[in-house]
C-alpha cells in the first residue's frame, strides 16, 4: 500500500549524509536514534566521493547513511549533524518516498515521536 502524508511533520523523508569512518557514523547515528531524531539508519562503508572542495578535486572513502526519520524532526536532526559531525560542510539531502508499506512508515513515525 502507498501512504504519503505531504507536508505534515509526520511525513516520513530519508536524509542523506555521509562520514569520514563507520566509528563516527556509528557513534552520531546512535545518538540520532536513541534520542528519536531518526527511526532508522543504514550505514553503506567502501563509498568513493569524488568533488570539488575549495577549489580541488578531492577523492575520499566515506560511509554513506540513509537515515528514516520525519518531516517534524528534521530541523533538530540538520542542528544534530552541524554540532556533532566532524566536516565543515556535512551532506545534508532529504528525499521524499512516493510511498511505502503502511506498517513500515508507521513504525519510522512510532520512532521518531516527540517525548
Amino acid at each position: 500500500m502507498n501512504e504519503r502524508q505531504n507536508g505534515t511533520d509526520e511525513e516520513v523523508v530519508i536524509c542523506l549524509t555521509t562520514f569520514p569512518d563507520s566509528e563516527k557514523a556509528r557513534q552520531i547515528g546512535t545518538v540520532w536514534v536513541e534520542s528519536q531524531l531518526a527511526a532508522c539508519l543504514n550505514l553503506l562503508p567502501g563509498v568513493e566521493s569524488i568533488y570539488r572542495w575549495e577549489g580541488k578535486t578531492e577523492r575520499s572513502a566515506e560511509v554513506l547513511a540513509i537515515v528514516k526519520t520525519t518531516r517534524g524532526r528534521l530541523p533538530a536532526l540538520e542542528a544534530s549533524l552541524h554540532e556533532l559531525h566532524p566536516y565543515e560542510l556535512p551532506e545534508f539531502l532529504i528525499l521524499t518516498p512516493d510511498g511505502g508499506s503502511s506498517e513500515y512508515l508507521a513504525w519510522v513515525r512510532q520512532g521518531t515521536a516527540y517525548n
